[in-house]
């Protein structure tokens, strides 16, 4: 798919991310067997299509908040200052809360989100992510469960955005500039 002055490659297909999540599902699901009630908070934008997947696919009580945090705005690099644009409107207090993210980059963003929602003494915190980058971590965190481990590459699609573009493209890609 061309964008202007870049393509998407294909990474990883529609196809593979369906059957990661429904493995995903089952694993988070006999985590939080039990629980009353799950609250899913979802950082926005990213995560927007995995949550609605994932949710839809898990075995338990669910309850969706989001939370909406910038730290690369147009850039292909984290500015690394996180900013809270959205905070959640539930209570997390004595609550089992999952929070998802489409990548786990420098881990600068979900720190500051963990550290947050840690405040406010939820009873189980635990972090699903679509996406890993190893490679590229700053900060000591790991999500619970993660979708994929991929390499340094700016991806797109699957509600991942470049410039608010590509988030509805049905797999992820990585961006070539031509």
């Amino acid at each position: 798919m061309t964008q202007s002055n870049y393509v998407v490659d294909p990474m990883i297909s529609a196809k593979s991310i369906a059957a990661r999540v429904e493995v995903l599902a089952c694993e988070i699901t006999e985590h939080f067997t039990g629980t009353d009630k799950l609250i899913v908070v979802g950082l926005l934008r990213g995560s927007f299509v995995f949550i609605a997947d994932l949710v839809r696919e898990l075995d338990l009580p669910v309850e969706v908040d989001f939370l909406e945090t910038s730290s690369y705005g147009n850039s292909l690099e984290s500015s690394r200052e996180v900013r809270i644009l959205k905070d959640i409107r539930g209570e997390i207090e004595g609550r089992d809360v999952l929070v998802v993210e489409d990548i786990v980059d420098t881990g600068h963003t979900l720190n500051h989100v963990l550290h947050l929602l840690k405040s406010r003494n939820p009873n189980r915190l635990e972090v699903c992510a679509l996406l890993d980058k190893p490679s590229r971590r700053e900060v000591d965190i790991t999500a619970t469960w993660i979708g994929f481990e991929i390499p340094d590459e700016f991806v797109v699609g699957y509600g991942i955005d470049y410039a608010q573009l590509n988030r509805n493209l049905d797999h992820i890609g990585k961006v070539r500039f031509v």
